[in-house]
Parts: C-alpha cells; sequence; structure tokens
C-alpha cells in the first residue's frame, strides 16, 4: 500500500508546549497537578496524565474546591474573570496559553475598549473561544454559519472588529467575512487563524486529492481535526475519521492503492506512526 502522510500532521507547538509542561510538573511537583479542562482533546494523552495523578478540573466552579498544589491553564487559554478567581483564591497556577490564541485575548480587549463590536468567527461552544469571549469589555459575538452572518447587525454603528479561532476552517472565515463586509460596516478584519492550522488545512486538502482512502486521526472532540475532516471528505469521499489504529477496518481500503493520513493537532506522534505502520502491514 501506498502510503502518504501529512508533513504538518500531529502535535502544533502550543499543543506541545502545553503537554511537555505537564510532564515537567509530574517531575518537579509534589503538590497535587491540576488542568483546567483536559490539557489536549486526545483521551490517550489526557488518560496517561491522570494515570500519573493528574486531575481534570471540569468546570470553573470546581475551582473552589481546590485546596492545594498548583493549576495549569491548557493551551486554549481562558477569560480575565478566570484569572482573577484563581488569584481571590490563592491558586498557584501556571499559564501554558498558546502565544497565537494571547495575541487575540490582546487584539480583543484593546479593540472592544476603544469602542468596537468584537465579532470572533468560531464556535461558541470551544473553550478558545469561550476564552477570548471573556477578554471583550462589550459582549462579543460568535459567528460560525453563513446564516449567523446574514443576521448580524453591528450595535450602536460603531466599528466593528473581527477576528478568528485560532484553528476555523480558512475558508469558511474568508466566505463569512465576505458576506459581514457586504452590509458596509467600517470592518477592520483580523486574520488569526494560526499557520499551523493553515499549512495543515492546505496539506490535508492536496493529498486528499491524490489518495483513493483518507484517514484523519483526533480525539473525537478536537474542533481542529473535525475541520480536517470536513475539508478532506470533499476531496475524497472515501475519507474517515478515526482515533487509533483500532478503528481501521480492511472496508476502508477496497479497490485503494494509494492512502494519505492526516493528523489534528492535539494527536502524538506516536498514534499516526502506528496508524501508518498498521496500514502498511496489514492492507
Amino acid at each position: 500500500m501506498n502510503v502518504k502522510v501529512a508533513e504538518h500532521a500531529g502535535f502544533c507547538f502550543g499543543v506541545r508546549r502545553a503537554v511537555d509542561k505537564v510532564y515537567e510538573l509530574i517531575e518537579s511537583q509534589e503538590k497535587p497537578i491540576y488542568t483546567l479542562g483536559p490539557i489536549i482533546h486526545n483521551e490517550s494523552v489526557v488518560g496517561d496524565l491522570e494515570a500519573k495523578g493528574v486531575k481534570v478540573i471540569e468546570n470553573i466552579e470546581q475551582l473552589h474546591s481546590v485546596r492545594d498544589g498548583v493549576v495549569v491553564i491548557r493551551s486554549h487559554g481562558v477569560g480575565r474573570a478566570v484569572y482573577e478567581l484563581m488569584e481571590s483564591l490563592g491558586l498557584s497556577y501556571v499559564d501554558v496559553t498558546c502565544p497565537n490564541v494571547l495575541k487575540i485575548h490582546k487584539i480583543v480587549e484593546r479593540e472592544s475598549k476603544a469602542g468596537k463590536n468584537i465579532v470572533i468567527i468560531g464556535n461558541a461552544k470551544h473553550p478558545e473561544v469561550e476564552g477570548i469571549c471573556g477578554w471583550s469589555v462589550s459582549k462579543p459575538v460568535v459567528i460560525e454559519t453563513v446564516e449567523e452572518a446574514e443576521e448580524y447587525q453591528a450595535m450602536n454603528g460603531n466599528p466593528v472588529c473581527i477576528v478568528s479561532q485560532t484553528t476555523f476552517n480558512y475558508n469558511k472565515f474568508k466566505d463569512l467575512v465576505e458576506i459581514l463586509e457586504k452590509k458596509r460596516y467600517d470592518n477592520n478584519v483580523l486574520n488569526t487563524i494560526c499557520n499551523a492550522t493553515d499549512d495543515r488545512q492546505r496539506e490535508t486538502k492536496q493529498i486528499a486529492k491524490e489518495v483513493d482512502t483518507m484517514l484523519v486521526i483526533g480525539g473525537k472532540h478536537s474542533s481542529n481535526t473535525q475541520k480536517l475532516y470536513e475539508i478532506s471528505i470533499c476531496e475524497c469521499g472515501n475519507t474517515y475519521y478515526i482515533q487509533s489504529p483500532v478503528d481501521l477496518d480492511s472496508e476502508m481500503f477496497q479497490s485503494s492503492s494509494c492512502v494519505g493520513i492526516t493528523a489534528g493537532a492535539s494527536t502524538p506522534n506516536k498514534i499516526i506512526e502506528e496508524v501508518q505502520k498498521h496500514v502498511r502491514i496489514k492492507f
């Protein structure tokens, strides 16, 4: 079987930095370690950390029950109120928010203080977007669909600042911005999709055009992996979203001579290598 593996598959800089920091804390900390939400959207990594004693805080309210230890702010980032709460509770924390996300926090804080309406292109329920919203001094609007973009109306006639979730689909971002610009508001559009996401999406699209079967590897809750799947299936109808080699089935490769493999930013290289090896040996 001819296998093409995306060069940009797997951990991005921000995710690797966050995961490495938690493992570093395991080696150096005697106090309990908590992560504010799963450190990444990958079940195998989170499971390994839990086996080593790292506890996941599922919601902000649970911070009140932490009495000792250190809290890790994951790469998705959090809003200003979360920092203020941890400081009021006297909690120690380590901040591994991705630098690309921190940049958006600063933009949103600055532009909202200047009186601009904030529009965030992304998924309102994604933790990164929730964190970004938490830096706007006025109520931001999150837009993910064409319908939401068409219905949007700026408040008070003030200028609009548009940013994006770092892992959003670039082509969808352009389409939504185009709709918003037709409304003729005074728009300041900032493409804050990170370079790693852009590279990953472009490469996935190209490989999917060239293969008979496409495998997209990632955790079931990974937003950026879901977007890779959406991009891939448009180019290769025989696209499968898997989490590990266990999900592979011979029916996926019927009449296939070439298989493409890509993976989300939260997928460890070990899993990518295992899938690649499994495809080459078994099929």
